[in-house]
């Protein structure tokens, strides 16, 4: 279904601005953590749940969307998914105890949850495919900027307003987004109405949630925690008991025969090392300029916005040069870029300058923008509308579990290359030391994805060719 006209603005403008403020949640409360921590009396442990269990629920309910857009129409879904992230909002807002504060940060992110694959979805089904690129550069302005935004924003209204004045910040938006689609959105995506599979929602919530949960527990308590190896076990067999039975059901609650198709497979893995690189990368800059370098927070904050700027500002450029060349020289170019300047990350010292690791940072970026949307859009191109669901939800669900694995792997590996270069005398600072080969896997892991990217196809396929090519695999499938 291609639509036009004022119903098409309408469509794309709610879409972005409820994904917008879903996005933004998943970094808001970052900064807010001590005032809370304050006015709650509770601990730094307890306190980063906040931000913890957002993430946590938003990686359960992400793989559960690709069945709910298949279960429910498009009004149906965004008007319920904004109306549960708003009685959240609201929750949090005028929370009179901290399980309060924590369940609304819980409802908030079952809503939230569904909004990244609804709007990636219904974006490549309402635009044709000589224009999904500059569709998904939006997706990509998105994903950049509401995030980056998030610290800074929640740094300024805490220093001179309460945190709870975050929460009433974001509850108009989302409210008057509700009534607007009340009004005004149409149904797009198609609806096959599924049987309710009820283990195969427990296997992926314990599934993911168990992995998603064991990986940060891992980056914050070590890999020998029991908590850690207990979360990571339950995960991995949950998973294994849910992919076989996605793989025997006639209609799977997640459909892993995407993975049959052409460059699907790669697409995964390097979005998948994208976006570990860009967790891992946010995650070791700050923590090299505060503990190692004696530099502010703010000034932390500070040297990573550009990046996230350049990033904003050329998804929806980058996204019209994709609709005219295709993903393959966008990636090569950009994974070039991203692993030159990951390499250059590894010779941090005592004397680098905030200029240095703000300009590189930035160039990391500029190289990330050309490749996390482009591979992704190329990918799913590729599927037949009724795949497109699972295909978006497979995509945000393993770039979920890639930020988890991705900060809890350089976190161990710059804390015990730390602890081991303390006794190599020649070894001036082994702080420094790890926080440098944290980043050797990073561009290890960069290059990779490079080497990946040659398996890009050139030319991206037309609406009709897609559907003459891919009919033997969705016959192989059903």
């Amino acid at each position: 279904m291609v639509i036009s006209g004022n119903k098409h603005s309408t469509i794309v403008a709610l879409l972005l601005a409820g994904t917008f403020i879903a996005i933004l949640n998943q970094t808001l409360m970052i900064t807010a953590i001590p005032p809370v921590m304050d006015e709650m009396n509770v601990t730094a442990n307890s306190a980063q749940w906040l931000t913890t269990v957002f993430m946590l629920v938003n990686g359960i309910m992400i793989p559960v969307s690709a069945f709910l857009l298949e279960r429910f129409t498009t009004r149906q879904l965004f008007i319920s998914a904004m109306s549960i992230f708003a009685v959240g909002t609201l929750a949090g807002g005028i929370a009179p105890n901290f399980e309060m504060l924590l369940l609304g940060r819980v409802i908030q992110s079952i809503g939230a949850g569904v909004m990244l694959p609804l709007m990636q979805t219904v974006f490549l089904m309402i635009f044709p495919v000589n224009r999904r690129g500059s569709a998904m550069g939006l997706v990509g302005l998105v994903i950049s900027f509401a995030p980056a935004i998030g610290p800074a924003l929640s740094g300024w209204v805490t220093s001179h307003f309460s945190w709870r004045v975050l929460f009433f910040i974001i509850l108009p938006i989302a409210l008057l987004d509700i009534l607007i689609a009340f009004i005004a959105l149409k149904n797009v995506t198609e609806i096959s109405k599924p049987r309710v599979d009820m283990i195969s929602i427990i296997f992926s919530s314990f599934g993911f949630g168990g992995l998603l949960y064991g990986f940060t527990a891992a980056g914050n308590y070590g890999w020998t925690n029991s908590t850690t190896i207990l979360s990571l076990v339950i995960g991995v067999i949950s998973l294994v008991l849910f992919i076989s039975r996605q793989l025997r059901l006639k209609h799977p609650m997640l459909e892993f025969g995407v993975f049959k198709y052409s460059i699907f497979p790669f697409a995964i893995i390097i979005g998948m090392i994208g976006f570990m690189g860009l967790i891992g990368a946010e995650t070791i800059i700050p923590l090299f300029m505060q503990n190692m370098r004696g530099f502010s927070a703010f000034e932390a904050g500070l040297a990573l916005l550009p990046g996230a700027l350049v990033s904003g500002f050329m998804a929806p450029i980058v996204g019209r040069v994709f609709d005219k060349i295709g993903a393959r020289w966008l990636v090569m170019i950009g994974l070039t870029i991203m692993t030159a300047a990951s390499f250059a990350f590894t010779r941090l010292g005592s004397s680098t300058t905030m200029t240095y690791i703000t300009v590189l940072y930035g160039i990391r970026m500029l190289g990330l923008s050309m490749v996390m949307m482009p591979v992704a859009t190329s990918a799913l191109n590729q599927l037949p509308k009724r795949l497109i669901p699972h295909g978006a939800a497979m995509d945000n669900t393993m770039k979920m579990i890639a930020a988890s694995v991705g900060t809890a792997i350089l976190v161990t590996v710059m804390t015990t290359t730390a602890e081991t270069a303390k006794q190599r005398p020649e070894i001036s600072h082994p702080d420094m030391y790890g926080a440098n080969v944290a980043f050797m896997v990073v561009s290890i892991l960069t290059l990779l994805g490079l080497i990946l990217s040659f398996f890009i196809k050139k030319d991206q396929q037309s609406e009709g060719e897609l559907k003459g090519k891919s009919k033997v695999s969705v016959k192989m499938q059903e």
